[in-house]
């Protein structure tokens, strides 16, 4: 099975910023550049905070309140020493938010799981025999 995995790290600039959101839980702001599935909700390319709501859920929310999402994660086994991240799991023109890292809360060094629909699309990618490759953006 062939997938393609692209990992957006983004700096201070648009992530990683910790700041209190709702109640002063800390969140990481991202600025996405391309439209991404959540769980199996697609949220378009934007401003969005995530943050955690209650152990093991994350809510990824635009910035202007229009877009939000909630979805069971679990612990992650990845950490990050350079910086907040956020990967996608890419298959085509489609993203699947799949981890989240963030060195300065541990509570949202998180594994996000594949959904149907991700699982669906990587199937039919798969049958489409392309090539693997990995996509790094950073500023």
């Amino acid at each position: 099975m062939k997938r393609i995995v692209a990992i957006a790290l983004f700096t201070m600039a648009t992530l990683g910023a910790a700041t209190g959101v709702l109640a002063q839980q800390p969140a990481l702001r991202v600025t996405v550049p391309f439209d991404f599935t959540v769980g199996n909700k697609l949220l378009p390319a934007g401003q969005y905070s995530i943050h955690s709501s209650m152990p093991g859920i994350m809510v990824v929310q635009s910035t202007d309140n229009r877009y939000n999402t909630a979805i069971v994660t679990t612990h992650g086994n990845g950490e990050s020493s350079n910086g907040s991240k956020v990967v996608f799991d890419v298959y085509g023109n489609q993203y699947f938010l799949h981890r989240i890292l963030c060195p300065t809360f541990q509570s949202m060094n998180v594994d996000l799981p594949t959904s149907k629909l991700e699982k669906r699309v990587r199937s039919r990618e798969a049958m489409l025999a392309r090539g693997e490759q990995t996509l790094l953006a950073s500023n």
